[in-house]
C-alpha cells in the first residue's frame, strides 16, 4: 500500500504527510468561496501551521480544559488552533458532515482510531505532519507532549459533532453536540 498524495483523499494519521512536502495551496487570503475537498484542506491546514503569526497569540495551555480558538469561519470553511497537554482528551467523536485536516505545528498528538472488536489503532502524529479525514471518520485525539499545538480545518464548517460512549458491553452510543462544546471523554476507554 502506498502513502496517499495530495491528489488522493484520506491522508489518514497513519499516512500523515510532512508539512514540507505539501506545496503552497489555498490560504485564508484566497479561499474559493465553496466547500473544500480533503487535499485542499490539507493545503490550508499546512499553510496555517507554517505561519505561526496567524495563531501564536492564541496559544495557551491548561490541563483542566483544552484550549482552542476559532481562527476563521465562513459558509464553507472552519479553522481552529488547538493547544494540548497530555491530560487533554477529546473522547471518541466524529465531525458530522464535515471533512477535516489536522496539521501539528508543535509537539505530538496521538490519534486513536475506533476499531470494532480490538484495541483502538494508535498513531503518533509529530510536529511537521498533516493528515486529513472524511466525515465518516470516528477518532479520539490527545496531546502526547505538553505544549503541543495543532491547526484544524473543516469543510463544510462544523455545526454538530457526534460524541461517542462505548458501554461496558461494547455498545456504541452517539450523542449529538454543538461544534462550540468542548469535547471530553464520555467513557473511560
Amino acid at each position: 500500500m502506498t502513502a496517499p498524495t495530495l491528489d488522493r483523499a484520506g491522508a489518514s494519521a497513519r499516512h500523515a504527510l510532512p508539512l514540507a512536502d505539501v506545496p503552497p495551496g489555498i490560504t485564508l487570503d484566497d479561499l474559493p468561496g465553496r466547500d473544500l475537498d480533503e487535499p485542499e484542506l490539507i493545503g490550508l491546514a499546512a499553510s496555517l501551521a507554517r505561519d505561526p503569526g496567524r495563531w501564536e497569540a492564541h496559544v495557551a495551555f491548561s490541563d483542566d480544559r483544552r484550549h482552542y480558538v476559532s481562527l476563521y469561519r465562513d459558509a464553507h470553511v472552519d479553522v481552529w488552533v488547538l493547544c494540548w497537554t497530555p491530560e487533554n482528551d477529546t473522547g471518541w467523536h466524529d465531525h458530522d458532515i464535515s471533512s477535516g485536516a489536522v496539521a501539528v505545528a508543535r509537539g505530538t498528538l496521538t490519534e486513536l482510531g475506533l476499531a470494532i472488536g480490538q484495541r483502538p489503532v494508535a498513531t503518533e502524529v509529530p510536529a511537521g505532519s498533516v493528515y486529513s479525514f472524511g466525515s465518516d471518520h470516528i477518532h479520539r485525539l490527545t496531546g502526547r507532549d505538553a505544549g503541543s499545538v495543532s491547526v484544524h480545518a473543516y469543510s463544510p464548517p462544523l455545526w454538530r459533532m457526534g460524541q461517542y460512549l462505548v458501554t461496558d458491553d461494547g455498545v456504541l452510543k452517539r450523542h449529538s453536540v454543538s461544534y462550540a462544546d468542548e469535547l471530553r471523554p464520555l467513557d473511560a476507554t
